[in-house]
C-alpha cells in the first residue's frame, strides 16, 4: 500500500517528466466569469479540418464535426455562451464566455458512513490539486476535444489533438474587438502553416 509521501514523490516525478509548465495564468480561477480566446491545434499540426482556398475555409468532414461540436458546447454547459469562431485547416480559434462560476455540488450524506477507502484526505487533496476545476475553461475545452475526437475517429482513427490549448483572457471591449477581427479574418491571412 502506498503512503502519502510516496504518492507525493510520484506526482512530483510525473509533473517533472511528463508535464510541461501550465499554459494557464498562475493563480487564475478559470471557472470565473469572463471571455476567453482559445486556440486548439491538431497534433503535429496535421490539416484534418479542410483547406483554405482564395481566403475562404472549405471544411472537410472532420472540419464539419469540429464546427458542429463547437456550437453544441452551450447545450452541455448552461453557463457558457460562444462568440466569434473559425475552423482552420489544423486549428480552431474561438471565444468562450463563462457567465458565472459553478457552485459546488451539495450531496446529502448517507445515515451510515461509507466504508473506509485506502486514500487519505491528504492523498485526495494532492490528486484534486492536479485535476481541472469543475466548470472551468479546461473542463469545457477537454469536453469539446473529446467529442470531436470521438466522432472523428469514426471517419479516421488517426485523428488527434495537440495535448493542450492556448488561451487569452479578454479584458476590454477594444481587446474583444481585436480578437473578433483576428478570428473572422484568419482565413484571409492564412499562409498554409
Amino acid at each position: 500500500m502506498l503512503n502519502l509521501a510516496s504518492i507525493r514523490f510520484m506526482c512530483s516525478l510525473f509533473r517533472k517528466r511528463f508535464r510541461k509548465n501550465s499554459l494557464r495564468y498562475a493563480g487564475r480561477d478559470y471557472s470565473l466569469p469572463g471571455k476567453y480566446f482559445v486556440t486548439i491545434c491538431t497534433a503535429d499540426r496535421t490539416k484534418w479540418f479542410g483547406r483554405v482556398i482564395n481566403g475562404e475555409m472549405h471544411l472537410s468532414e472532420i472540419g464539419h464535426i469540429a464546427s458542429r461540436m463547437w456550437y453544441e458546447i452551450p447545450d452541455h454547459f448552461s453557463f457558457i455562451s460562444l462568440d466569434a469562431f473559425v475552423v482552420m485547416p489544423n486549428h480552431i480559434h474561438g471565444i468562450i464566455v463563462i457567465h458565472r462560476s459553478v457552485k459546488p455540488l451539495v450531496v446529502a450524506l448517507p445515515a451510515t458512513p461509507p466504508p473506509q477507502r485506502d486514500a487519505t484526505p491528504e492523498i485526495n487533496k494532492t490528486q484534486a490539486s492536479i485535476s481541472p476545476k469543475a466548470g472551468s475553461l479546461s473542463v469545457v475545452v477537454r469536453s469539446y476535444k473529446s467529442a470531436v475526437a470521438k466522432h472523428s475517429h469514426k471517419l479516421d482513427s488517426r485523428f488527434s489533438w495537440h495535448r493542450n490549448f492556448h488561451d487569452n483572457i479578454i479584458c476590454t471591449k477594444g481587446h474583444l474587438s481585436r480578437v473578433r477581427k483576428y478570428i473572422t479574418e484568419n482565413p484571409q491571412r492564412y499562409n498554409g502553416n
